[in-house]
């Protein structure tokens, strides 16, 4: 074990969500990235400022760059704070983070946006693991993905969970099951709830199906073309096709290198104009909230290749989606998406769905650390901002209510 960490011997950084907001928003980070290589080289820098240069050189795209210099920082501190919007912090968060890339850990500093809490971020890296004493906090919450270079945080987190001195909010024990290959069957036979079994599938399997020398019922009972294909452990659609027979998925292999690949069945989601219609909810403490909604003449959609921006009538489509979202479209999933809620039975996650052309909710993934922000310009889209804060009042208020429930057991 490491000699106690308290929280006055954590580095200050900047952090995730003013970083990706200056670049969201155009800034040139190249002159800060300069500055803080100047600083490091001449071994002035702090830890903080290090963990900073490590996601400046992510977002400026070099991944492996940034997490070499992210896993060099990590070495020797792992304690990091992002100061509150008020002088004197009414509540401490603590998070749980793990070594990985920028997505790969809820962003949780724009849930705070405004907020009088104070994020302390305790990341957990295998052969250092947590620390003996805890940094003095009222609340904790599991941040790291279910991702495979997660799986050590989480085991390290999962082993001191029972004995944690304060509410621990999305445990790690549950994080896992958000995994493609797992939440379909946690989520399966849920009334008005429709999700493709995705199963894995390795590159000779999906070579024979091509050659015909096995069906698609061989892979899994409900597969066949056409089909959703994706590498394992792939994000962001790298990789994600259609493939709407065997031809198409021999083309397909041809183009990749990876051994194992998620398929599931293709789900046409078309609405009855013929654009395809994906939502985003927040899941706050059992209720859900509207994140977005993105509108496309493509079922891959994204809510940056929806070009919502360029589409008067698709913005007031959204607005209210928004806007009536408690009674309609919560309301019609309303059991479906309470019974998801429970069986997932994390406090705070993200659910990316549709409604397919039965009326069922079509949920495609979940998902702990989805980016929730409130970065859209408020001219463009002025129904966002009211929204955003009112998911940010939600997440708050969750912290403060299990901050409280949990001062009986401080010591």
């Amino acid at each position: 074990m490491q000699q106690p960490v308290s929280a006055a011997n954590h580095a200050d950084r900047i952090g995730f969500a003013q970083l990706t907001r200056q670049a969201f928003e155009g800034v040139d980070l190249q002159p800060l990235r300069d500055q803080l290589v100047v600083r490091i080289t001449e071994g002035t820098a702090q830890a903080g400022e290090g963990l900073d240069l490590s996601l400046i050189v992510q977002l400026l795209g070099d991944k492996e760059a940034g997490l070499a210099i992210q896993s060099e920082v990590l070495t020797f501190h792992q304690l990091f704070r992002t100061p509150s919007a008020v002088a004197k912090p009414g509540l401490r968060l603590l998070a749980l983070a793990a070594d990985i890339d920028m997505g790969g850990n809820t962003p949780i500093d724009f849930l705070l946006e405004g907020s009088d809490i104070e994020l302390l971020t305790l990341y957990v890296v295998k052969g250092v693991g947590l620390p003996e004493s805890l940094p003095d906090h009222d609340v904790a919450i599991v941040v790291a993905s279910d991702s495979e270079e997660c799986r050590d945080a989480l085991a390290l987190i999962e082993k001191a969970a029972p004995h944690w001195p304060r509410p621990l909010l999305n445990r790690p024990d549950l994080i896992g099951n958000l995994d493609r290959d797992k939440l379909y069957r946690l989520l399966a036979g849920v009334p008005g709830l429709d999700i493709p079994a995705t199963v894995h599938a390795t590159r000779k399997q999906l070579s024979d199906l091509a050659q015909g020398r096995i069906a698609c019922g061989t892979i899994a009972d409900e597969l066949h073309f056409p089909m959703i294909a994706r590498p394992r452990g792939s994000h962001a659609g790298v990789g994600l096709a259609k493939l709407d027979d065997a031809a198409a998925l021999e083309a397909y292999l041809a183009a990749r290198k990876e051994q194992d690949f998620f398929v599931a069945r293709f789900v046409d989601y078309a609405s009855p104009d013929g654009l395809y219609r994906k939502y985003r909810l927040a899941m706050v403490d059992g209720k859900p909230y509207a994140c977005h909604m993105a509108i496309a003449d493509r079922w891959d959609i994204w809510y940056l290749n929806a070009y919502m921006a360029f589409s008067e009538e698709k913005r007031a489509e959204e607005a209210v989606f928004m806007l009536d979202f408690d009674h309609a479209f919560a309301a019609r999933h309303e059991r479906a998406l309470d019974e998801l809620s429970r069986r997932v039975g994390l406090d705070y996650f993200i659910v990316d769905c549709a409604e397919n052309q039965n009326g069922e909710l079509l949920v495609f993934e979940a998902d702990n650390t989805a980016v929730v922000h409130n970065m859209d310009s408020p001219v463009v889209f002025p129904y966002k901002p009211p929204q955003m804060r009112k998911i940010f009042a939600a997440f708050t208020a969750m912290l403060s209510r299990h901050a409280r429930a949990g001062e009986g057991s401080a010591t």
